[in-house]
């Protein structure tokens, strides 16, 4: 078989086996690393930073010292006030030594670099699972777009395979990137955080300009494939009914688009913000009930009359 551009190399946060979460049937899911985005509830905190980096879980390190001794940056010490290994973030390479060598299991290392090759021999060893179940492969993030050169080598060799190829991304990137992409594609997965450009900013960090901008150049395209767009539903903080209601009136137009998509928020990354010292700042809201998620799916009925979907299940 042919790997294309092999030699491409990019960033990435681990391969998920036989999802179902992510397109239809059973998938390879490559989460990469790295994005502009900063979203409030983001669940994947590892994902953000570009690198592979280092996690730490105080309450299983013992000080040995081990991971001290053998980082050839001379990036991490012990902090004998704090009772911790502490590390010099300017210093650190991220060749991720320290997590092989710690006996206790109390560095996390979060992403590797591999070429286009490395993840297309994992993706092969599924392909009987993915003709077998309608499934296929999906790219997700961080955001996929960031590395559009190592996102093309893979899609390249799906689409030569026979294999489906999905995309989950935010569109915040440029135009020529995501054209080049969208021929190898089936199937766009696409983040609509929240309509209203000064709201976005405040919750994700960016302007939704270029995004919305995106999804119209895409839907109006000649390129043959499927979109879905995806909005969390953060209870209290972008799920109000004129929220909704916009974002009807944007999508209801779009002639690509399969279904919408409400995810419920989780707080299944509280654990990882705590590895990478970081502070989770939506602690105090719940998960929302379905009963919450279907009135919210009722409300954006009322204006587009698209088939919704609440976590992957059509609504009642």
């Amino acid at each position: 078989m042919s790997l294309g551009s092999s030699g491409v190399t990019g960033s990435v946060l681990r391969i998920e086996k036989t999802s179902i979460h992510d397109g239809e049937g059973l998938r390879t899911v490559v989460f990469l690393k790295g994005c502009p985005l900063r979203c409030l509830w983001c669940s994947t905190p590892e994902s953000q930073n570009p690198s592979p980096e280092r996690g730490y879980i105080r309450e299983k390190c013992t000080l040995c010292g081990l991971c001290v001794d053998v980082c050839p940056e001379g990036a991490l010490s012990i902090d004998i006030s704090k009772k911790a290994v502490v590390t010099d973030k300017s210093r650190c390479n991220g060749c991720l030594l320290c997590v092989s060598k710690c006996p206790s299991y109390a560095i996390k290392g979060y992403g590797s670099i591999m070429t286009t090759a490395d993840v297309i021999k994992e993706i092969a060893k599924d392909e009987v699972f993915y003709f077998h179940s309608g499934g296929g492969v999906t790219i997700s993030g961080g955001e996929p777009l960031d590395q559009a050169e190592f996102v093309r080598g893979i899609l390249e060799w799906c689409r030569d395979m026979g294999i489906h190829r999905a995309l989950e991304t935010s569109f915040f990137s440029s135009w020529d990137k995501i054209e080049a992409l969208l021929p190898l594609t089936n199937l766009m997965h696409i983040d609509l955080k929240h309509p209203d450009p000064v709201e976005h900013r405040r919750l994700v960090g960016v302007d939704n300009a270029v995004i919305m901008d995106n999804i119209v150049r895409a839907d109006r395209s000649a390129y043959d494939f499927d979109m879905v767009i995806r909005t969390p539903i953060v209870p209290g903080v972008n799920d109000s009914n004129e929220a909704i209601e916009l974002a009807a009136n944007f999508v209801k137009g779009l002639r690509k688009l399969k279904f919408m998509e409400f995810l419920a928020y989780h707080r299944m990354g509280t654990e990882t913000y705590r590895c990478l010292g970081l502070e989770y700042p939506l602690k105090d809201i719940e998960t929302p009930s379905y009963e919450y998620m279907l009135a919210k799916a009722k409300t954006f009925a009322k204006t587009a009359r698209v088939p919704v979907r609440i976590n992957g299940i059509p609504a009642a």
